[in-house]
């Protein structure tokens, strides 16, 4: 069975750069933005569409009420379902050629047939703020009220986007196996205790 590892993270936590350097840590692949770019050449989008599409309009479409959560035909006519589509049977082909660290996209839930060590990456607003201002794009210039209004709209749509697959709530402790708090923390610095974790959690599971 291979190794698998998802990433769940709140905006500004350091999630993306934490599972990068994970896998480096454990020499294996990290797939993040290389699955906008497969779902995007797969299916004739733009990749800038593919990292943009509205969680929103697919609530709309398919609202949380529904029953067979996210059991989806392949022939829904909404555009951004099927960029969700195409990104669960990218996720899960990649997880099956072999040990990996993969980052979003509720990975967690739809790899649970593996049994992957799920983690969830938090942190206090002022740790957020600052890590997603230096990482910002010069034109972007956003106060630090705007930046904070942007968290937790992202957030809130992660949040959203998770309902489709799930009951479990977005971000509750009991939907994973370990939940890492960044705050004032340099990531690099929690990296090796973090790889040596997921090596003895692998080990005892599969000792079972």
């Amino acid at each position: 069975m291979s190794r698998i590892i998802t990433i769940s993270r709140e905006f500004g936590s350091g999630g993306r750069e934490l599972g990068k350097r994970l896998a480096e840590e454990l020499n294996v692949p990290c797939y993040d933005h290389e699955i906008i770019e497969m779902v995007a050449e797969h299916q004739g989008f733009a990749p800038e569409y593919v990292s943009q599409v509205s969680e929103k309009d697919i609530q709309v479409f398919y609202p949380s009420t529904i029953g067979n959560r996210f059991s989806l035909s392949h022939t829904a006519p909404n555009q951004s379902m099927k960029v969700v589509l195409a990104e669960r049977d990218v996720i899960k082909r990649l997880a099956a050629q072999g040990n990996c660290v993969i980052v979003g996209r509720c990975a967690d839930i739809l790899l649970s047939d593996m049994a992957p060590l799920n983690i969830f990456v938090y942190a206090d607003c002022a740790s957020k703020l600052e890590r997603c201002g230096k990482r910002a794009a010069a034109e972007e210039n956003l106060s630090a009220r705007e930046m904070q209004k942007k968290i937790k709209k992202v957030d809130k749509e992660r949040a959203a986007y998770r309902a489709l697959f799930t009951e479990d709530k977005w971000g509750n402790k009991e939907s994973y196996h370990l939940c890492i708090n960044t705050s004032g923390k340099e990531i690099k610095h929690l990296v090796p205790a973090i790889a040596m974790y997921a090596k003895a959690w692998f080990e005892e599971e599969e000792g079972k």
